[in-house]
């Protein structure tokens, strides 16, 4: 699991502009704002919280219709060019992510198949393509499956 540190916060926050940004005693809270489109979203990211038995990373979404979480974020991807981050959990042969974007919108997909992020995007269908191209951003960051069934 990457530890994310309060360097890494600071990254985070500098692609997303937020318009603030609060250190609690065990998360980060960052307030994005889009006026021109109506859109707000609350990132909160915990660092090291109890997620049932075990201590992770959590990462949570709020926006005003909804509520998104993102248990033992296991690496995350900051595009400068994209003004987004990408969360990513891994388990098994299975990712799923959290892209938050700077323009106060967010993208969740869950319990995708490990491969599809280097599969040829051409061979598959639209609704599947998007998350596999979302997701590929954080190729670098996944564990080959060979060295994750060895672990």
């Amino acid at each position: 699991m990457t530890r994310i540190s309060e360097q890494d916060i600071k990254r985070i926050a500098a692609v997303l502009n937020p318009e603030k940004m609060i250190s609690e005693k065990d998360h980060y809270r960052l307030k994005i704002s889009n006026r021109a489109e109506k859109r707000v979203l609350v990132l909160e990211i915990y660092p090291e919280v109890l997620l049932g038995r075990a201590r992770g990373m959590l990462v949570v979404v709020y926006t005003g219709n909804s509520h998104l979480q993102l248990h033992n974020c296991t690496g995350f991807v900051i595009s400068e060019e994209l003004g987004e981050i990408t969360f990513v959990a891994e388990r098994d042969d299975q990712l799923s992510g959290l892209v938050v974007e700077r323009g106060a919108s967010c993208s969740l997909y869950a319990s995708l198949d490990r491969a599809l992020i280097s599969s040829d995007f051409t061979k598959l269908g639209v609704e599947v393509m998007l998350s596999g191209v979302a997701l590929s951003l954080a190729e670098g960051l996944i564990i080959p499956e060979d060295k994750a069934d060895s672990e």
